[in-house]
């Protein structure tokens, strides 16, 4: 202890000796940092969209593939919008609700999207997977809703539905804006306690603008340039993030080019703040990944602050000079768990802390 009553660490990484126990083990930042608030949810930041079965198979086959130390570095969302033949929706639904129950979906962590309030599909979509795969549903994609009035008339169906089927948890919900409408009503959906990502749909946000917004501003540089769409990204990100929630950002067209797929998350992390961002092809979630991890050097010196932290039962520090309480653990729990679920190699005395990874396939738990 200092002069000053602050907790001072007395040695560096570890900070408990192999064996002991200690606080870091008994006290963990999720069950002390937030006061029984919402802790910021923690998605992976690549969230891989597929539709057909075949497609859907592969990225979860991938999923087990890319894992590290057991955390998935992408998640999945199996498609009923864009990815069904029109008259086959009932069908794609049940084969959906089949993936999602399935030993394929090893972590899951495969989420579906369903149609809009005004396709006549959508309540039956909703019902058929969230009564028969809503156990194991990762979350709900909500698309093109023109209000936040759309949003709540489908959580309400949602909510119905898990009722109907004794769902007990909540599933979440992730709310696409794409249109004018929704863009306008972003801090009202992203304050719904049952979502967990703002959502930007680039293309029919372009779209919706009848031809007002050109097309260059779907892809690079125009998508980060353009007026109309630079203040849409803000505003989702401000919202979501003002919220505590996630904002993911939409999917860049290039397929082949993975530089130009890193650049284009980079921007986005780094310029508009998005946490996650979508993949349409297997070839840009890693790229994806990367781009969105931490500085490797903030990631150690997280990992440090909150062993020190644990130690100190979480009360306030004193490191290499500067004071450390929850506000400051707050930001590094948080920077650690992204570290964590890109991929990021983390202390070992920080593994040991606060994770336990899962077993990998075939290995025992």
């Amino acid at each position: 202890m200092t002069d000053n009553g602050l907790a001072q660490p007395t040695s560096s990484l570890p900070f408990r000796e192999e064996g002991t126990g200690g606080w870091g083990a008994s006290l963990h930042p999720s069950e002390v940092l937030y006061a029984g608030g919402r802790p910021f949810p923690v998605l992976a930041a690549c969230e891989h969209y597929a539709g057909q079965e075949k497609y859907i198979r592969k990225a979860l086959e991938l999923q087990v593939a890319l894992q590290h130390d057991g955390v998935p570095l992408f998640d999945v969302t199996a498609d009923c919008e864009d990815g069904v033949p029109v008259g086959r929706e009932h069908e794609h639904a049940a084969l959906i609700a089949a993936l999602i129950n399935s030993s394929d979906n090893y972590f899951d962590r495969l989420g579906a999207r369903i149609h809009d309030v005004r396709h006549p599909a959508w309540r039956d979509e909703l019902e058929t997977i969230v009564r028969n795969a809503g156990w194991s549903l990762a979350y709900l994609v909500l698309p093109k809703a023109e209000s936040v009035a759309d949003v709540l008339q489908q959580i309400a169906a949602l909510s119905a539905c898990r009722a109907r089927h004794g769902i007990t948890h909540a599933i979440p919900v992730h709310v696409l804006i794409e249109t004018p409408g929704a863009l306008r009503d972003a801090w009202q959906i992203a304050a719904l306690p049952e979502v967990e990502s703002l959502d930007f749909g680039l293309m029919d946000y372009v779209s919706a603008h009848h031809g007002a917004i050109p097309s260059f501003a779907m892809h690079s540089p125009g998508q980060f340039e353009h007026p109309l769409i630079a203040r849409a990204k803000c505003e989702i990100a401000a919202a979501a993030l003002g919220n505590g929630i996630v904002p993911t950002h939409n999917v860049t067209t290039e397929l082949r080019d993975t530089t130009v797929v890193a650049a284009d998350a980079r921007r986005a992390r780094q310029e508009f703040g998005f946490l996650r961002m979508w993949s349409i092809h297997p070839q840009q979630i890693e790229p994806i990944v990367t781009a969105m991890r931490p500085n490797f050097s903030e990631v150690d010196t997280a990992a440090e602050i909150l062993c020190a932290a644990a130690d100190a039962q979480w009360g306030p520090i004193q490191l290499d000079g500067r004071l450390h309480d929850r506000a400051s653990y707050r930001y590094y729990w948080e920077l650690l768990q992204r570290a964590r679920i890109t991929g990021t190699p983390l202390p070992q005395a920080a593994n040991d802390y606060f994770f336990h990874p899962k077993p990998t396939p075939g290995e025992a738990s």
